[in-house]
């Protein structure tokens, strides 16, 4: 399952398309702490995040995964979406909690 496939089932929506958008997904990793994220060894995963940050994108790019999803619906600043596009790293944004997505995800990837 590619982060194109899950944008085609769950309709979220894509702020940012980068390189790893049409890798598959192997892994889900949803943290809030980044430093958590840097320590997880798992090539392609999907990050998914509350934190509308900068850092969050550079965290991504860090660890090779695919894209962010950030859960809940915030507004992201015009920086993020910049940053996500400088690079390359693909940028979702959902209105479910991050729970709920989570399931979502499971789901999707289930019915594999």
């Amino acid at each position: 399952m590619t982060t194109g496939m899950i944008v085609q089932r769950t309709g979220w929506e894509v702020l940012a398309k980068g390189s790893g958008f049409d890798r598959h997904v192997r892994k889900i990793v949803a943290s809030d702490l980044m430093s958590d994220v840097l320590v997880v060894d798992e090539d392609d995963m999907l990050l998914l995040t509350s934190l509308v940050s900068d850092q969050v994108l550079r965290t991504a790019q860090v660890v090779g995964a695919v894209g962010v999803v950030v859960v809940n619906g915030k507004p992201l600043p015009s920086s993020m979406v910049a940053v996500a596009h400088g690079l390359g790293v693909s940028l979702l944004t959902t209105p479910l909690a991050k729970f709920d997505a989570c399931v979502a995800l499971h789901r999707i990837l289930e019915a594999q």
